[in-house]
């Protein structure tokens, strides 16, 4: 898309503001209704998208992408009235006779900038609650899941009028002109490496921003941890979507007393659940494109292999694999995002803590163990963006919980209210009344005045 068009979009958009600066909540709720409707009408072309982009089944399809988004929706036409009324809050007894309020109010224009891992649903859900909070938004699927954003486009044009949302088609040209525009909020979803760049174009405007990024997210199972069942949910918080999660469970630190168990239980429950030849599974994705498959196919050697490891260059899919590691390793280094497992052992949990710590923040954590001791170690000494307790990936499935990383994982959080707390200002305001007007204040002052402050202000 050439840059004049998409002056043209942002100039439409700061029209449709001017004339609709408070947008009523109503048309907010009418107009995700209408999203809702079309979503369901289209959900054929969605799922044959992802399936293009990323040989996604229609079972994962509507779980991972589609289902979250329409629950999102319904989350906000549920809950848009509530959270747009002004908020009263007490008044201090030296403001007498006030009254005190937040007032809710949309930023504005928001970019919204969308990955490939979930291309419709990270595109969606953050998009949902930026007009559930009175925004307009500029649009900017990923080019890397070309499908799925074509269809995405089809899907903003018949549902909003172009003022209100609109998108952006293209690559790293079409995004780094849009980062020169003076948006009102930015909301960015994908690497560390790109969210600095935005960052420091929206520093350029003063523009605020949320960066949803990633990191290497620990999944820690210790010695009193139910083995088979971790196995289980670790399998399916890993291998899904062929690993390219941002909360996926990125390597294994487990209590080397029961690592030869727990490695049993994992290869038992990848067969169980993607079967004995995983490339040969028509549910299973591969990745997205040949530079991902070889970035990942790279780490897998004789010398570490567990289990799987199996590749095939032709359909770009990776068996679930597990690899013997350690912290020094080069796929200890980068985030992964593929279909491959590291597991390394700790003899304590305090030095696996440690390790931990001494590694970037991530965007997430897992702990499987039935030991209370364990469990608050961990959550209370080791930074992470969210997690859970003997399971992994599901603490992103609920509006009632904000999702979010920090430093190099992510600034800010969305889903539910945090979401449209998120996309939303609150102006202070003081509703002062005339009727009387405490003296202390005004000039000259005494030792009466400044008695009374001292009073009110302690």
């Amino acid at each position: 898309m050439d840059n004049q068009s998409i002056l043209e979009k942002i100039d439409t958009q700061r029209k449709f503001l001017d004339e609709n600066p408070m947008l009523d909540y109503k048309k907010r709720i009418d107009a995700l209704k209408l999203l809702y409707k079309n979503i369901k009408l289209m959900s054929g072309d969605i799922y044959d998208a992802l399936k293009k982009d990323l040989n996604k089944s229609e079972t994962e399809t509507y779980m991972a992408e589609i289902g979250m988004v329409l629950n999102e929706i319904s989350y906000m036409i549920k809950h848009i009235r509530s959270f747009s009324r002004p908020q009263r809050v007490a008044t201090p007894l030296a403001q007498f006779h006030s009254k005190s309020y937040k007032m809710p109010c949309a930023y504005g224009m928001v970019l919204i900038i969308s990955p490939w891992n979930y291309p419709f649903m990270l595109a969606l859900e953050p998009m949902v609650d930026a007009i559930a909070a009175g925004n307009s938004v500029i649009l900017k699927p990923s080019e890397i899941s070309p499908n799925v954003s074509d269809v995405i486009a089809k899907l903003i044009s018949k549902t909003f009028d172009k003022g209100h949302v609109d998108t952006v088609l293209g690559g790293v040209e079409e995004c780094t002109f849009l980062l020169d525009q003076d948006f009102d909020y930015i909301f960015y979803t994908g690497s560390t490496r790109v969210g600095e760049i935005v960052m420091k174009k929206a520093a350029e405007h003063f523009t605020p921003v949320t960066l949803e990024m990633g990191g290497k997210s620990p999944c820690v199972v210790d010695e009193t941890a139910n083995i088979s069942l971790a196995a289980k949910r670790i399998v399916f918080g890993k291998f899904l979507n062929a690993g390219q999660t941002c909360v996926a469970p990125d390597y294994i630190l487990c209590d080397k007393k029961i690592k030869d168990k727990l490695v049993e239980e994992l290869e038992r429950q990848i067969v169980l659940q993607y079967s004995v030849d995983p490339i040969k599974n028509d549910a299973y994705p591969k990745m997205i494109n040949k530079k991902q498959f070889d970035a990942m196919s790279k780490f897998i050697t004789d010398e570490n292999l567990i289990f799987g490891g199996k590749i095939d260059e032709e359909s770009l899919k990776i068996e679930p694999t597990l690899l013997n590691s350690t912290f020094d390793d080069d796929v200890m280094k980068i985030e992964i995002f593929g279909p491959i497992l590291p597991i390394i052992t700790f003899d304590d949990i305090d030095e696996a803590i440690a390790k931990i710590n001494s590694l970037s923040k991530p965007l997430a954590l897992y702990i499987f163990s039935s030991s209370k001791t364990n469990q608050n170690k961990v959550l209370n000494r080791c930074q992470f963006g969210g997690g859970c307790i003997n399971d992994t990936i599901i603490h992103i499935a609920t509006p009632n919980l904000g999702f979010g990383g920090l430093k190099q994982s992510g600034i800010g959080a969305y889903h539910g209210k945090i979401g449209f707390d998120t996309f939303t200002h609150y102006k202070s305001i003081v509703d002062k009344k005339t009727w009387l007007d405490l003296p202390m204040r005004y000039q000259p002052y005494n030792k009466f005045k400044q008695f009374l402050i001292k009073m009110f202000l302690r």
